[in-house]
């Protein structure tokens, strides 16, 4: 029996050496985390994923922040899901075992908006039951999740989640500005009667652009969203260098020989 304890506690001591190794090193990475969720990783932006749901339902502000709101759920539920079985999944049923726990995350999700929101649920439509196809998600469970601790995996979640709907109500902004005339029509279906007053409309007597609103508008608007960010991308970039060219070559230092 001491034999058998001895052995386990011998095996144990270099998992929990690696645990802490990983977890001293995400501690600094927070920052690097958040920025990479919201603007250098972006799903949307960068990593082009979930364009099927984005183009198809992002015709209004309230349908693109549903969308974002659910896929944000999932996301980090899927994330502190999978890091907490990480350890005892083996790599052969590791990716069947993430998708069981998206699509669990997701049949949450279905029924809480057939609750509470069942009007939205039927305008978003089958793009509620394909968040368990959407490629970000389960990219994140495989990529950072399944090697992380639960704190990591669920910011990046998080913040992944959030830097993808932050585009989908920007291009659903665009797309009902020029398309209706209007921001924020219909919000009632997300927040009840309070949001009501929400609507803005600021074209009286608008014609309705019907190209904004149907996909190829979204293609578009999507399109200068990327163009934006390469564009601010571009001038950091060109900030940086401005700013290492006036700073100068670094000194050399004198070193003193001696014989």
């Amino acid at each position: 029996m001491s034999a058998q304890t001895a052995v386990t506690d011998d095996v144990q001591e270099p998992i929990q050496s690696d645990s802490d190794a990983t977890q001293s090193q995400t501690k600094a990475n927070y920052a690097e985390i958040i920025y990479n969720g919201i603007w250098k990783n972006n799903p949307a932006l960068v990593q082009l994923l979930g364009l099927c749901p984005m183009l198809a339902v992002t015709s209004t502000v309230v349908n693109a922040l549903g969308l974002g709101l659910a896929t944000l759920v999932v996301l980090v539920g899927s994330n502190i899901a999978v890091s907490i079985i990480r350890n005892y999944v083996s790599d052969a049923v590791r990716l069947p075992a993430f998708v069981m726990i998206i699509a669990s995350f997701t049949t949450c999700i279905e029924l809480i908006m057939q609750a509470y929101t069942y009007e939205l649920y039927q305008i978003l439509g089958i793009f509620i039951p394909l968040i368990v196809t959407n490629c970000a998600i389960l990219g994140r469970a495989d990529a950072f999740a399944s090697r992380n601790p639960i704190l990591p995996s669920a910011i990046d979640g998080f913040m992944m989640g959030l830097g993808f709907m932050v585009i989908l109500v920007a291009l659903g902004a665009m797309r009902e500005l020029i398309g209706q005339g209007t921001l924020f029509s219909d919000m009632h279906l997300l927040f009840g009667d309070m949001a009501l007053q929400w609507k803005i409309t600021l074209f009286q007597n608008y014609p309705n652009v019907l190209f904004a609103i149907l996909p190829p508008g979204a293609f578009i608007g999507l399109g200068l969203l990327i163009a934006g960010k390469n564009y601010f991308d571009e001038k950091e970039k060109q900030r940086i260098a401005a700013a290492k060219a006036k700073a100068g070559p670094a000194e050399s230092k004198r070193v003193r020989v001696t014989g």
